[in-house]
């Protein structure tokens, strides 16, 4: 019995019958279980890409560029390869400067339809992720119609209510409805102060001549593309009557802008000079009241 049962051990998995092996039926049914894994990490590997390619594109494309929505400050991308092969149009998202600057007359034609904006290097851009967005587009182009064929704005003529909420806004005394920062923290906008407000992003007072208009603001401020923007209203964003209001109060400040205004700098910096020179009056009167003592037995000597 037991020299039985030893040949029985030393048996070789690969020689062993079904009826030796424990659960024969999933022995015979693994070879199927592993394609189906493999079919399915693909599967799922493709679907992923897929949706990371379109956030992307609405976290970064989306404020310039629509997929058969028209025109806003960049081209409409439908059927973009029908325009340029695939290998130019890769080129082109990684590094847009250098394809303009390498005298590219397409390049060139593209800036000139933009009234002189360049499209800036996409954050984070790779060969594989630009791939990935082009094969996007290549999918929205054939659908009746895109998820990024453009948000439908309010069309409707603005008033001065409009320009006052606007304002406010802008200020900051009208709370943004998601939470977001007050625009003046990082932007100024002539005649809205003596200081002007924030220095850490452009002045805002001609935004709306530089985007050409309400569409293409409108569309930027639904989907800020700066990294300093993204950080900001990526979790928070605007609401499409927070955006008819700022819009409103932008075209007015680009219709009043005038001539550049330099009160707002003026003020800032005389404001920095008196305020230094009050802090040296405050520190030179801290001094002289200073205690005497210990230096008159240091020295021998009097002090004054």
């Amino acid at each position: 019995m037991r020299s039985q049962r030893n040949r029985r051990i030393a048996i070789p998995n690969a020689a062993r019958t079904d009826r030796e092996r424990p659960f024969p039926w999933f022995h015979r049914l693994r070879p199927s279980l592993r394609l189906l894994l493999l079919v399915g990490s693909l599967s799922y590997s493709g679907a992923a890409s897929a949706q990371d390619a379109a956030q992307y594109f609405r976290q970064n494309c989306a404020s310039c560029h629509t997929i058969g929505g028209g025109r806003l400050t960049g081209p409409d991308l439908k059927n973009v390869a029908d325009r340029r092969d695939r290998q130019w149009l890769t080129r082109f998202i990684l590094d847009p400067s250098a394809v303009l600057q390498s005298g590219d007359p397409y390049a060139a034609k593209l800036q000139e339809e933009a009234r002189g904006v360049v499209m800036p290097k996409p954050p984070g851009i790779t060969r594989e992720l630009a791939e990935r967005l082009l094969d996007l587009i290549a999918a929205e182009s054939k659908l009746e119609r895109s998820q990024f064929a453009g948000s439908l704005f309010s069309d409707k003529p603005f008033t001065a209510a409009d320009v006052a909420e606007g304002k406010r806004l802008f200020l900051g005394t009208s709370r943004l409805a998601s939470g977001g920062t007050s625009c003046i923290s990082c932007h100024a906008v002539r005649g809205i102060g003596a200081l002007g407000g924030g220095r850490l992003g452009p002045d805002l007072t001609r935004v709306y001549e530089r985007l050409q208009g309400k569409k293409n603001l409108s569309a930027w401020l639904s989907a800020p593309a700066t990294a300093t923007m993204q950080a900001t209203f990526q979790s928070r964003p605007l609401g499409p009557e927070e955006i008819h209001a700022l819009v409103a109060f932008f075209e007015d400040s680009a219709k009043h802008s005038g001539e550049e205004d330099m009160s707002g700098p003026l003020a800032f910096l005389l404001l920095g000079i008196g305020g230094a020179a009050l802090g040296l009056v405050g520190m030179d009167a801290i001094w002289r009241s200073r205690f005497h003592g210990v230096r008159r037995f240091l020295t021998g000597h009097e002090t004054r």
